[in-house]
C-alpha cells in the first residue's frame, strides 16, 4: 500500500486524491504512510455494497468472464485486463457510482 500511495501521489502530485477503502488490515496498518495530497475514507465494516470497486468486480464477472472457462490464470487476467482497458472513464464512473461519494468534502 505504501508503494501504491507513493506512486499515486507522485503521478498526481498537484491534485487532491480521495481513496475509499474497506477496513482490511493492510488498509489501516500502523506502518501505512499516507501522503498529504491523499485523503482516505473508510467504509463501515462488513459493507461491500458500499464499496465502489465491488461494483466493478460484479460488472466484470458479468461482462468479461461469465460462462467462460479459462485454461490458465493468465488467460483470465488477460480477459479482465482487456475489458478494463476498453472502458472509458465515463463508463467506470457509471459502473462505480455511489451516491454517498458526492457528499464527501
Amino acid at each position: 500500500m505504501n508503494l501504491f500511495f507513493e506512486e499515486l501521489s507522485k503521478q498526481y502530485g498537484t491534485k487532491e486524491i480521495l481513496i475509499v477503502m474497506d477496513q482490511a488490515g493492510w488498509h489501516k496498518a500502523n506502518e501505512l504512510r499516507i501522503p498529504p495530497n491523499i485523503t482516505v475514507e473508510y467504509l463501515p465494516p462488513y459493507s461491500p455494497e458500499l464499496n465502489p470497486i465491488e461494483k466493478l468486480w460484479q460488472w466484470l464477472r458479468k461482462e468479461a468472464v461469465h460462462n467462460n472457462i479459462f485454461e490458465t490464470l493468465d488467460s483470465l487476467m488477460d480477459a479482465l485486463a482487456k475489458q478494463m482497458r476498453e472502458l472509458s472513464l465515463q463508463k467506470y464512473a457509471q459502473i462505480c457510482h455511489c451516491s454517498y461519494l458526492s457528499q464527501i468534502n
